[in-house]
């Protein structure tokens, strides 16, 4: 960075500046806590050469001085656990709805409320991409990005279906229903990843984009859908104004997704992420949200579980993700038949 030329090709110079941001964040926090054990230490040196009497009057700040620092070993303790080869990257999710009808969509809508909030909580950027809306209410599909340091790490956590119990606003006899939705997440490539995609396997439709953006956005053709056709995986993009952007969005999101699709079949010994979440229904969740008769969020991995529902819908969603991190991630799953015996 201290050549003279460094900034003659400024995308490279980019690269180069956020990869030593990245380095910098996982290193200097580490020498700091060094640092703050060194102190301890000395501390407890301190506190084993003063005399009976005056042990009582340094036990106080010593313990205050490990409180302290707690926190801070659990966070260089989950950073310990983001070691994939991407984990560092930025985050593609996308919320499907799935078996319930216009109660799914409106469940897979505030799924999506749910992620954005705890992107924005956790620092991230949060830009969506596309979104279907329902028949009735809610949304059918939505994809957003999330951007920030290790945001694929931490949101990977959520990869899966999730399960909706409440009464249903849309029942007029004000009956229980069940409905799911299921999560996915990709890892955003760079565009110096090599990974082949033969333009004629590609079919690419344009169509008018809906929803907010203004006269532009909707009256001409800026949306774009790209169909990969040997793999049958579709993504879309709208949310630029112009085709060009939109296409080369589209194309990044294809070359992610086709990208975890290859690591996915080489994935003999664990298990397969596009695999395990199998039919968005009954059986296959990962996680149930309970709003009536009784509030209870609860992780069918790891069985964590928390009655407060609301902070959960408000995008707290750290201890769910934290305790499946540290619980091993996918290697640990199990499913939801397995997680329900086993509690019974």
């Amino acid at each position: 960075m201290t050549e003279g030329s460094f900034w003659d090709d400024q995308t490279v110079a980019q690269k180069v500046i956020n990869e030593a941001n990245r380095l910098k964040a996982l290193v200097n926090p580490v020498h700091v806590f060094r640092g703050e054990v060194a102190d301890l230490e000395a501390m407890l040196e301190l506190v084993a050469e003063s005399k009976p009497n005056d042990t009582a009057e340094y036990l106080p700040e010593l313990l205050n001085m490990i409180e302290k620092r707690l926190p801070k070993l659990d966070a260089l303790e989950l950073s310990s656990f983001l070691t994939g080869p991407r984990d560092a990257c930025n985050a593609l999710l996308t919320v499907n709805s799935g078996a319930g009808g216009t109660e799914s969509c409106d469940w897979a809508d505030m799924l999506l409320r749910m992620y954005t909030r705890w992107g924005e909580r956790a620092g991230f950027e949060v830009e969506t991409l596309d979104i279907m809306p329902g028949e009735e209410a809610g949304i059918s599909s939505a994809t957003i990005r999330i951007t920030g340091p290790h945001a694929f790490g931490y949101a990977k956590a959520e990869r899966g279906v999730h399960r909706l119990v409440r009464i249903s606003p849309f029942d007029s006899n004000a009956r229980r229903h069940t409905s799911f939705s299921s999560v996915d997440v990709v890892a955003e490539v760079e565009d110096d990843v090599e990974i082949e995609v033969n333009e004629a396997d590609i079919r690419t439709d344009v169509y008018r984009a809906s929803g907010k953006g203004g006269q532009h956005v909707n009256r001409t053709e800026s949306a774009v859908r790209l169909t990969h056709l040997p793999t049958n995986i579709v993504v879309t993009c709208q949310n630029e104004r112009s085709q060009i952007k939109n296409k080369a969005t589209a194309m990044r999101t294809l070359k992610s997704r086709l990208l975890e699709k290859q690591e996915d079949e080489k994935r003999s010994e664990q298990e397969k992420f596009y695999g395990e979440k199998g039919e968005i229904a009954w059986g296959n969740q990962i996680r149930s949200y309970v709003f009536q008769p009784y509030q209870l969020v609860k992780d069918l991995r790891t069985g964590a579980e928390t009655g407060n529902v609301q902070a959960v819908m408000d995008g707290e969603l750290d201890p769910f993700i934290h305790a499946w991190l540290r619980a091993g991630g996918p290697t640990s799953r199990q499913t939801a038949s397995e997680r329900e015996a086993n509690d019974a």
